[in-house]
């Protein structure tokens, strides 16, 4: 009799358990942790490319030092900054954002080397390097766009009720967004 007291008891635990939505807050909070990883390893690629871009441009361009010790300090700390998944607050993103935006920001300095050498507008090894090289802002940009939604629906469903009381039971928080850099809703200019 006692033991089916305590059979009762743990079925009554895990269908309770079960309809309060607890293993699919799991299943979106890995969603979003699978995502992040998505958009660490876009940055990653882009990171690895530019070793690659650096040397190609340093043969044609050997006074522009300054240039390619500041891409190559801007990639060291772009690569250096982690987030770990469990703590995607908007903080968080908004401090590695800001260590992927100077990288991005010294590329765009590097590309523009281009301009005051003409033969390296030419080299195939330069244009198949910026050609990867926008591919995978491209591939950036896609990741991040993925990430906000997983990030939104799980958000979303946390915050439902009755599962807003259940996922701050168990410690679920919401996750951060990625948002543009300020300054980025206004269109550059461009002049020839």
């Amino acid at each position: 009799m006692r033991n089916l007291k305590y059979i009762l008891i743990a079925a009554i635990v895990a269908i309770t358990l079960s309809s309060c939505g607890y293993n699919t807050m799991v299943s979106k909070q890995e969603g979003v942790n699978s995502q992040w990883a998505n958009v660490e390893n876009a940055y990653q690629r882009r990171a690895d490319l530019i070793p690659n871009l650096v040397n190609t441009v340093k043969g044609y361009a050997q006074h522009e030092q300054e240039t390619f010790t500041q891409v190559t300090e801007a990639r060291a700390r772009a690569t250096q900054m982690t987030v770990n998944p469990e703590n995607l607050t908007e903080e968080a993103i908004q401090q590695y954002q800001q260590a992927q935006g100077q990288l991005g920001s010294a590329i765009g300095r590097l590309l523009l080397i281009q301009e005051n050498y003409p033969e390296l507008k030419a080299n195939q090894n330069f244009l198949a390097l910026q050609d990867e090289l926008a591919g995978t802002e491209n591939r950036i940009s896609v990741e991040r766009n993925k990430f906000n939604q997983t990030a939104q629906d799980f958000n979303s469903y946390i915050r439902q009720f009755p599962r807003v009381i259940y996922a701050g039971w168990f410690g679920f928080k919401p996750k951060g967004y990625f948002q543009s850099a300020p300054g980025a809703e206004t269109a550059p200019r461009v002049e020839f």
